[in-house]
């Protein structure tokens, strides 16, 4: 057997035998992307530590990833689909590697950003290619069952970023973080050439460079502004996105709509399935990466876990996943795909609402049921979300296929950060206010613990400090031993009712916040209902575009 693969997989005469083990590759390379993300927010305070990052600078250090990623993927998509997509893939993990190498070695936030944009970029190389990969090495009747796994890895990935960064950081730095990405970027690196078939479209046209660079700017400026506005605030930077991206995204439904081989057709929107499926996932990863963000912080500050424990912690959800997927796999082809995308969508809507529950004295035992509800609704709903997109295109469109399925997920992950987000630190500030206006503390130090609850609990900390500080000068000068102890005693006090102050006002925060997302993904679960057909054709696809025709190009590598 030759070391390289190099038998296009278009050209077999039969399934490629060595499927499973190309999906086991796949899924290795899906992991470390969708990882790169989840792991930050645990190594998030030791990065703020030492290079001394503002709120401004770390946000941009976890969102400088997404977006390039989520700009970038459609057009890279199509590039794949044209030359070659294991090309598409095998350059992604050099990528990922290299600016993974790059973030490990930099001492500085703008360095950091830089880093992480560059990682953005590979992964918005490698996330299309793995799909339009598996969809065309898998034949049909088998597709569904690998794009099950697909979604579970995904749905791994979430929950085992926090606890491989947790376990990284018991003993070594936050670079760890960036660094664990090299050695898996390399085993995927060898296995894409060893297990994965070449594939690209046996006839593509020329690329619509135009639609391409429209989708790059509409895609970007609307992350850029979903990030911005809800976080820093709506100034010119933000509303000057949004204008732009509004613009660019009518110019680019023209343009599609008017060119003879568009980078997307449009008008698969029309499609019932295709439209509700987008609309699914995007609603989805709203609500789920919305509460990831919460849920961390909570089980770190509020209920004060390191690292590691945080990551063990949220291993119910990865176990729920696989459940869901394999309950996902067995009832779709029987009920068809309505009945377990709205089921999924309503767990899913119940688990938030479960959260809503959460108050000053929970502990971690009140947040594993809607942990387990949560993983098992994203292993019932996105597989058969993400088949229904994937059978939308035909075999020249399928990395446009996957990067239209990954950007509706990254698009509303963002969303989820940026809005939830917003809603709890705003529910947060406002909480703390009324619950911390008696602490006797000065003005100063209230507005500073209004920032985070990270801020609160080191404000808190402060004012403990300086309590016994006070005592050991008391121990030191017993001629003034009464007054500096009734002054540590009241700073005690002060101190002991702003922790307090502070969890209870982030606590309800979250439970507020859960409350919103509830909301929203309940009322996306009715909508979503509406669109989806009772049992469309898994090869359905919309009328076809106007084409011209182009000469059959050979398939290669």
């Amino acid at each position: 057997m030759r070391l390289i693969r190099n038998q296009p997989v278009e050209s077999e005469s039969r399934p490629y035998p060595q499927r499973w083990w190309a999906l086991g590759v796949l899924c290795l390379s899906l992991l470390i992307i969708v990882m790169a993300n989840t792991a930050l927010t645990v190594a998030a305070p030791d990065m703020t530590r030492d290079l001394g990052l503002t709120s401004s600078d770390l946000q941009w250090v976890i969102d400088g990833y997404t977006v390039p990623y989520a700009a970038l993927m459609l057009l890279l998509g199509a590039i794949g689909d044209k030359y070659s997509r294991r090309g598409a893939l095998v350059l992604g993990l050099v990528v990922f590697g290299a600016a993974s190498v790059a973030g490990s070695l930099t001492d500085s936030s703008s360095g950091v950003v830089a880093a992480r944009a560059a990682m953005g970029v590979g992964a918005a190389m490698i996330m299309p290619a793995t799909l339009s990969l598996l969809a065309a090495t898998f034949p049909r009747a088998e597709r569904a069952r690998a794009i099950v796994l697909w979604t579970a890895t995904a749905g791994l990935a979430i929950a085992a970023g926090p606890l491989v960064a947790g376990a990284l950081l018991e003993n070594h730095g936050w670079a760890s973080t960036f660094l664990i990405n090299v050695p898996v970027a390399a085993l995927a690196l060898v296995g894409a050439l060893t297990l994965v078939p070449p594939s690209k479209a046996a006839r593509h046209g020329r690329i619509d460079y135009v639609g391409g660079l429209l989708s790059v700017v509409w895609a970007g400026a609307l992350v850029y502004a979903i990030i911005q506005g809800p976080h820093f605030g709506w100034d010119a930077k933000a509303v000057t996105s949004a204008v732009v991206a509004g613009v660019a995204l009518l110019a680019f439904t023209l343009w599609e709509l008017r060119h003879p081989r568009p980078l997307l057709d449009v008008r698969r929107f029309a499609n019932r399935a295709f439209a509700g499926s987008n609309l699914a996932v995007a609603l989805f990863f709203l609500a789920v990466f919305g509460a990831f963000y919460y849920l961390t912080q909570h089980l770190q500050f509020v209920l004060g876990y390191d690292p590691l424990d945080t990551g063990v912690r949220m291993l119910p959800l990865a176990g729920a996943v696989f459940v869901g997927s394999a309950l996902t796999g067995y009832l779709t082809p029987r009920l068809g795909m309505k009945v377990t995308v709205t089921a999924g969508m309503a767990l899913g809507t119940l688990a938030l609402a479960l959260l809503t529950r959460v108050d000053a004295g929970s502990g971690y035992g009140d947040l594993v049921a809607p942990l387990i509800v949560l993983g098992a609704a994203i292993g019932l709903a996105l597989s058969p979300c993400t088949d229904a997109i994937m059978g939308a295109f035909p075999e020249s469109e399928l990395g446009v296929g996957g990067a239209v399925n990954d950007t509706s997920l990254e698009l509303g992950g963002s969303l989820g950060i940026a809005v939830l987000g917003s809603v709890l630190a705003s529910s947060y500030s406002d909480h703390l206010a009324d619950a911390a206006g008696g602490s006797g503390l000065p003005a100063s130090a209230l507005d500073t613990a209004q920032d985070s609850v990270g801020a609160g609990y080191a404000v808190a900390q402060g004012v403990g400090d300086k309590a016994q500080a006070l005592l050991q000068q008391a121990a030191a000068h017993p001629e003034q031993a009464a007054q500096l102890k009734a002054q540590a005693a009241q700073l005690s006090d002060g101190a002991r009712q702003m922790a307090d102050a502070v969890t209870a006002a982030f606590s309800d925060a979250v439970a507020h916040t859960s409350l919103v997302g509830a909301i929203v993904l309940g009322a996306g679960t009715l909508l979503v209902a509406l669109l989806l057909p009772r049992r469309p054709r898994p090869d359905a696809t919309p009328a076809p575009v106007r084409k011209t025709e182009h000469p059959r190009e050979p398939a290669g590598v």
